[in-house]
């Protein structure tokens, strides 16, 4: 049978193939809907308002139903909705499957999310950042398979459908796998507990994954045309930067964890930071192609512990007595965190309208140089929160 690790760092991929699939293929959906730029992206906004929303309800659900139950519903509903993306008939019905699909994936990430952070307590280590390589390399598979439906004149509908029944077989392969949890009854809970909203550590790991955020998504969205009108080269040479980005991402979240357990959360996003915002700022600055594409790899080895380092630790702050626990400051900092996909895009091309790409980029260099001070904040209150604990009992 598949281990709990196995398992957990699948569902992680599968995750990422749904991006994968559907995001290589907007061109297509485009095409079919002869949709102007405008429109689709209002339409395309319905998935990061689906996100929000689901994450921001999934660290409820979970705790009530387990992050098993809510993994295999999530992954199902998004098994469903995609073959939908494809086959819809106009631009207003394709947000409102974008919207569904979101929400699925938002669901799923949380639920992940808590599921991993069971198998790394179990563990006794942190291995957080493999299981985001996970989603990492689920990624690159879905849209290296977009890549080959579209060269074969797949259309989008034939694509997605095959994508989801793939996604659905290999979680029946690691159903069994998949660790389960005690129904909320049988767990044993405090009387009271503090809300996230009003933990000043959670907070401080939400601006980390906020930030983050931010940076991944101007990276995806906008790296291309940077490298077109800065540096002036061809699309196709300038969609390898992102591609660069994503590897460096996905190799260094393998070693991500080593790290973390050699050098501790706090100087591993630290030094994240520092390489992300140097190479963001250099992709930016300088004229040449070449420090263009390091600068973006850079960015996507300083960038890659920092998500999945804020959530183990919101998981960690999250946590009982008996070991449970963690739901609700998961979804806390993933909502937040997805606020920056949401409003990270039109806020780095409005900056760019009123002065130039290049200065949106260094803006975005500076929140990444952020995560710094903001792990370091977060360092300090959760010990303030365990000394004031520990003295209260």
């Amino acid at each position: 049978m598949v281990g709990n690790r196995a398992a957990v760092f699948v569902v992680f991929g599968l995750n990422g193939a749904v991006y994968g699939t559907w995001a290589p293929r907007v061109p297509a959906l485009a095409e079919r809907l002869h949709a102007a730029p405008g429109s689709l992206g209002l339409a395309l906004l319905g998935a990061s308002i689906g996100m929000v929303i689901a994450a921001s309800m999934s660290g409820h659900l979970v705790e009530r139903f387990g992050a098993r139950a809510a993994i295999v519903a999530s992954t199902l509903l998004s098994c469903v909705i995609l073959p939908f993306v494809g086959a819809a008939g106009s631009v207003v019905a394709l947000g409102f499957v974008m919207f569904g699909l979101g929400a699925s994936v938002g669901a799923l990430d949380v639920s992940m999310n808590i599921a991993a952070v069971g198998v790394e307590r179990r563990a006794g280590r942190a291995i957080m950042p493999v299981f985001h390589a996970g989603f990492s390399f689920g990624g690159l598979i879905g849209s290296a398979a977009a890549g080959l439906a579209a060269s074969q004149h797949w259309s989008p509908l034939r694509h997605f459908v095959v994508a989801a029944v793939v996604i659905l077989v290999a979680l029946l392969i690691v159903l069994p796998g998949l660790p389960r949890s005690a129904p909320r009854a049988e767990q044993t809970r405090p009387a009271a507990r503090v809300a996230p909203i009003r933990r000043p550590v959670l907070w401080l790991l939400a601006a980390i994954a906020l930030c983050s955020a931010v940076a991944e998504g101007a990276s995806s969205d906008w790296s291309a045309l940077l490298l077109v009108t800065v540096q002036h080269v061809d699309q196709a040479a300038a969609a390898l930067a992102f591609s660069g980005f994503s590897l460096t991402m996905a190799l260094t979240r393998l070693g991500g964890a080593w790290v973390q357990n050699r050098f501790g959360a706090t100087r591993t996003l630290v030094a994240g930071a520092a390489l992300a915002g140097l190479g963001l700022v250099v992709a930016a600055v300088v004229p040449v192609a070449g420090f263009a594409y390091a600068g973006f790899g850079l960015a996507g080895a300083g960038l890659a512990a920092s998500f999945p380092i804020a959530l183990g630790l919101a998981g960690a702050a999250g946590k009982r007595d008996d070991d449970s626990g963690g739901e609700r400051e998961i979804a806390f900092v993933t909502t937040i965190a997805y606020s920056g996909f949401l409003a990270g895009p039109p806020v780095i091309g409005g900056l760019a309208q009123l002065t130039t790409l290049s200065v949106s980029f260094i803006v975005v260099g500076f929140l990444a140089a952020l995560i710094a001070p903001a792990a370091v904040g977060a360092g300090r209150a959760r010990h303030r929160e365990v000394t004031a604990a520990t003295a209260a009992s």
